[in-house]
């Protein structure tokens, strides 16, 4: 369910709601994912305020909030991430109702933010990866010569991993964002923020055989691929859900549990840095803008942190 819809399922905030997630779309330019779980966030809130019997904004007070962040946590069993992120929407929607006179007051500017714990992103082994990138195979009956989607998810596979991407950026690649004389690729991310990432023999080989032997029998003559790189059976670009089960599904045919597709980017930036990659670099691969958000990954490895502790330090 879209934005536009979960807001209209609201009571007390609907209104300006609806107005709210205009602006971080329009104004703010964010992704229509991230409006999405602004307005279930919103929805939450309007849904605790309602069990409350808050009648009108105007009556919404701090105590009311910490209220709902509290119900959260205990009723609804959130992780300390997802409370956290629910009262980021909460204090940027209230500072824009404040600063747009639709209230008097901002009932966020005392409430404490609440401890998060950071859970440590999982990495896949570099034997496991390996499995996993040679998990796609052509069909055994050969159902599937004229067609070769598994091309095409063996491609996806080794761009995830070569690139660090998020499932997102692999539905919204384009064909004219490669430049495969130079080995790089302009990847759109978060707030459509462009980034170059380069990419090895191994991705640029699966690459230019699906481009080769398997695109061109997907695409439609009425242009509904719309330039996208990676497509559907349907010749449609692959939505992100999509992703979602070409990487489980050959994580299965590896023998592989618990694999998301998130995961292969922590596995990229944890493999880089194992290797010796400068933190600067990788926060620049992945698309942050914080250093904060990167330095994540230096806590993942523990044995390399061993290893170089033990390498360098006087007393060992």
């Amino acid at each position: 369910m879209g934005a536009t819809a979960i807001v209209e399922e609201m009571g007390l905030l609907r209104e300006s709601g609806r107005a709210f997630l205009a602006f971080v779309r329009v104004e703010c330019g964010l992704s229509p994912n991230t409006a999405d779980a602004y307005a279930r966030d919103l929805r939450d809130l309007d849904d605790d305020l309602a069990l409350g019997g808050v009648a009108s904004i105007a009556e919404i007070t701090p105590r009311h909030l910490a209220g709902h962040i509290a119900a959260l946590s205990s009723r609804k069993k959130m992780a300390s991430s997802s409370v956290a992120r629910h009262l980021a929407t909460m204090r940027m929607f209230f500072r824009w109702m404040f600063a747009n006179g639709r209230i008097d007051a901002n009932p966020t500017e005392w409430l404490e933010r609440p401890t998060q714990w950071q859970r440590l992103p999982g990495v896949i082994s570099p034997a496991n990866m390996r499995a996993l990138l040679d998990a796609p195979q052509p069909a055994g009956d050969g159902s599937d010569v004229h067609c070769p989607l598994w091309l095409r998810d063996r491609a996806i596979l080794e761009f995830m991993y070569a690139c660090g991407l998020r499932a997102s950026e692999v539905g919204a690649l384009r064909v004219n964002d490669l430049h495969g004389t130079l080995g790089v690729i302009t990847v759109t991310g978060k707030g459509d923020k462009q980034r170059l990432v380069p990419f090895g023999r191994p991705a640029q080989e699966s690459l230019e055989a699906y481009l080769e032997d398997c695109r061109p029998s997907l695409v439609r003559p009425d242009g509904r691929d719309k330039g996208r790189m990676f497509l559907s059976r349907t010749g449609r670009p692959l939505e992100r859900v999509a992703v979602w089960q070409i990487v489980k599904r050959n994580a299965k045919a590896a023998g592989l549990d618990d694999i998301y597709p998130h995961l292969l980017r922590h596995t990229f930036a944890t493999h880089l840095l194992s290797g010796g990659a400068d933190l600067r670099v990788v926060q620049e691969l992945l698309g942050h803008s914080k250093i904060s958000t990167t330095q994540v990954y230096t806590r993942v490895d523990q044995p390399r942190l061993k290893e170089i502790h033990q390498k360098f330090h006087p007393r060992p």
